[in-house]
């Protein structure tokens, strides 16, 4: 028999019932990328397209988005599915938002964007995860 104590591991502090995790930085800048990706869709439609189409284009372009978003990737998400697929839907809505960037012509605004929104995807991403 050994004559070391049994030591179990204490569980990380969780907060209290009713409240939740103070929000962080990088919380704050990855919901202003999954803004200004919607408002991209929604702007790329409105501008890209013929008049019928144009209204057509720029209400369903986003609220797809949204919907997918909603659907997998929000913390409130109604499918509770693997880590690589919500990573895999959050990629496809910014990468989505940084091509109408480049279709309107302005490839280093949807570069710039792309940047900032994948790496704060990964950071938070990471933290999800440990």
């Amino acid at each position: 028999m050994s004559d070391t104590p049994h030591v179990t591991p204490a569980r990380p502090a969780e907060p209290a019932p009713g409240t939740r995790t103070p929000l962080t930085a990088v919380d704050v800048i990855a919901f202003l990328c999954e803004i200004i990706a919607f408002a991209t869709l929604a702007l790329w439609g409105f501008t890209m397209w013929a008049f019928p189409w144009n209204v057509v284009a720029g209400i369903a372009a986003p609220v797809a988005a949204i919907l997918a978003w909603a659907l997998f990737v929000s913390p409130r998400a109604v499918f509770d599915v693997h880590p690589f697929v919500r990573a895999i839907v959050e990629l496809l809505v910014y990468a989505s938002a940084m091509v109408a960037w480049w279709m309107m012509g302005n490839a280093w605004i949807g570069l710039a964007f792309g940047l900032v929104a994948v790496t704060v995807g990964v950071i938070a991403g990471r933290r999800r995860l440990s």
